[in-house]
C-alpha cells in the first residue's frame, strides 16, 4: 500500500525529531543536518524554536508560551504505539503526533542530557525544574517520582539528581546567599550537606541548616498525612457514649422506636435516644527506632528520623531513637526535632549492631507493648551472630521486632542475605522499599 504524500511527510518529520533526540542524548555535539531539519519541522508546526535548545528550561518555554503547559502535563501517560510493519490498518502519524514528538523531545533532552562537567546552583535548580515537568508529563506531581524512587524511572531520576549534586561545588555555593537560595532541597543534596557539615561555618553553615530544615519540613508534611490517615485505636465500648447531638445514632434510634409509630397521628414517638460510642482504647506503647548511620544508609537515616518525630507527637506513644555505626548514640532527647537529630549524626563508618543493642535493651520495660524497628543493611564487622542472638532474644520476649533493609528514595538497598534468611525463619521478614510500608506496620501496632 502506498501512503499518501502528507502521511509520508508526517512520518518523516516525526522520525527526524526522534533521530535528533537520540543523537543529542548520545553526543552533545550538534548534527547540522538534523538540527536544520528539526528547526524546519518545529517552525512549520508553529512551535517556538526554543524547544530545540537544551539550554532553555521547560519553565522558560512555558512562561513565554503558557498554552504549552496543558499539552506537557500528561504528555507521556499514553504510551506511543509503534506501527507494526505487517499491519496495514495501523494509522500513520499525523500532524498531532509530530507536534507531540517535538514536545516529548524537549522534555527528554532537558532531563536526560545532563552532561558531565561541573554544575552550579542555577543549573541544578533548572534541571530539577525540568525533571518536575518530566514527572508531570508522566502524570505525577513534580518531585513525586524522585521521592518514591524504585527500580524504574524514579530511581533513574534520583540517580541523575545525585550525580548533579556531586558535581556541584557545594561549599562555594552555600557561601553565596544568592546562589544558595536557588538550591532546591532534595535527598541527594541533604546527604551532601550532612556529610560536609563539619567543614562548613558562618554563612555557609547557616544556609546549609536552612536547606536541611526546609527539606525536613516538606518530608514531614507528607509523612504526617500518611500517619494520620487511620483511626487511632479501637472503639472502647466500656466507656458510655457522650449524650451530645453529634454522637446521635439516628438510624438506630428510629429502628428501636418503630413500635411507637402511631398510624392515627402519622408520627413516631421516641422514648429513647441512642448514641454512638466514640471513645477509643489507646494503650501506651513504646517505639524504639535503631538506625544504622553508616554511609550506605543515608536515606533511611533521614526518613526514619523524621518519621520517629511524627510518631513521637502521637498521644501515648513513647519514642526512643538510637543511631549507630561503630558506636551508638542515644538521640531520644531530640526525637521531637528531626532537624536537631540530623545535625548530631555523623554519617560514615562501619556497623557494630551489638553496641546499639546494648543501648536499646534497657529501654524495653514491657516487651508486649514495645516495638523495635531496626533499620540497617545488616552487614556487620564479624559480629553477625551476636547481633542476631540479641535480636532473637528480644523477639522471643514478646517485643514486636521489625527489621527494615531500606526506606530510601531508590528502594534498592542491599541487605545481608545471611540476616535476611534468618529474619524470615524468625517470622519477621525484612521490610524493604517505600516508607509507606513501614508506616503501615507501625500504625497497625501503635494505633
Amino acid at each position: 500500500m502506498t501512503l499518501p504524500h502528507h502521511d509520508r511527510a508526517d512520518k518523516n518529520r516525526r522520525q527526524v525529531l526522534y533521530w535528533r533526540l537520540l543523537a543529542r542524548l548520545f553526543d552533545p555535539n550538534e548534527q547540522p543536518t538534523l538540527e536544520t531539519a528539526s528547526l524546519a519541522v518545529v517552525e512549520d508546526l508553529g512551535l517556538p524554536a526554543a524547544l530545540l535548545d537544551p539550554a532553555v528550561s521547560v519553565d522558560s518555554v512555558v512562561q513565554r508560551y503558557p498554552s504549552l503547559a496543558a499539552e506537557l502535563r500528561g504528555l507521556l501517560t499514553a504510551a506511543e504505539q509503534a506501527p507494526a510493519a505487517d499491519d496495514a490498518a495501523t494509522p500513520e502519524p499525523g500532524p498531532a503526533e509530530v507536534r507531540r514528538a517535538a514536545l516529548v523531545s524537549k522534555v527528554l533532552l532537558n532531563v536526560f542530557a545532563a552532561g558531565t562537567g561541573p554544575v552550579n546552583a542555577s543549573e541544578l535548580a533548572r534541571w530539577q525544574s525540568d525533571a518536575g515537568w518530566f514527572e508531570q508529563a508522566l502524570g505525577a506531581e513534580p518531585g513525586e517520582l524522585r521521592r518514591e524512587g524504585g527500580t524504574g524511572l524514579g530511581g533513574t531520576l534520583a540517580g541523575l539528581e545525585a550525580d548533579l549534586v556531586r558535581r556541584m561545588h557545594l561549599r562555594e555555593v552555600l557561601a553565596d546567599p544568592v546562589l544558595a537560595s536557588r538550591l532546591t532541597p532534595s535527598m541527594s543534596l541533604i546527604e551532601q550537606l550532612l556529610r560536609d557539615k563539619a567543614n562548613l561555618s558562618g554563612v555557609a553553615l547557616a544556609n546549609a541548616k536552612a536547606l536541611i530544615r526546609r527539606f525536613v519540613d516538606e518530608v514531614a508534611e507528607v509523612l504526617r498525612t500518611q500517619v494520620e490517615q487511620t483511626s487511632v485505636g479501637t472503639i472502647d465500648r466500656s466507656v458510655p457514649p457522650k449524650r451530645v447531638f453529634r454522637n446521635l445514632d439516628l438510624d438506630r434510634t428510629i429502628w428501636q422506636n418503630l413500635t411507637n409509630w402511631s398510624p392515627e397521628d402519622q408520627r413516631l414517638y421516641v422514648d429513647r435516644l441512642y448514641y454512638r460510642h466514640t471513645a477509643r482504647r489507646t494503650t501506651p506503647a513504646r517505639l524504639i527506632v535503631v538506625v544504622d548511620q553508616s554511609g550506605s544508609m543515608v536515606d533511611s537515616m533521614v526518613n526514619c528520623t523524621i518519621l520517629a518525630s511524627i510518631f513521637a507527637g502521637l498521644p501515648k506513644v513513647d519514642v526512643h531513637l538510637i543511631a549507630y555505626d561503630t558506636q551508638a548514640l542515644d538521640l531520644t532527647p531530640w526525637v521531637h526535632d528531626p532537624f536537631e537529630v540530623l545535625l548530631r549524626t555523623k554519617l560514615g563508618g562501619g556497623n557494630d549492631g551489638p553496641v546499639a543493642m546494648a543501648m536499646a535493651r534497657p529501654k524495653i520495660a514491657e516487651p508486649r507493648n514495645t516495638v523495635l524497628v531496626w533499620i540497617s543493611d545488616f552487614y556487620e564487622f564479624d559480629r553477625s551472630q551476636p547481633l542476631f542472638d540479641g535480636i532473637e532474644a528480644v523477639h522471643r520476649s514478646g517485643v514486636r521486632f521489625i527489621p527494615v533493609g531500606s526506606v530510601n528514595s531508590s528502594g534498592q538497598q542491599s541487605v545481608n542475605p545471611w540476616f535476611r534468611q534468618r529474619f524470615k525463619d524468625l517470622g519477621t521478614p525484612v521490610i524493604s522499599g517505600h516508607l509507606r510500608k513501614l508506616v503501615f506496620e507501625l500504625k497497625s501496632f501503635l494505633t
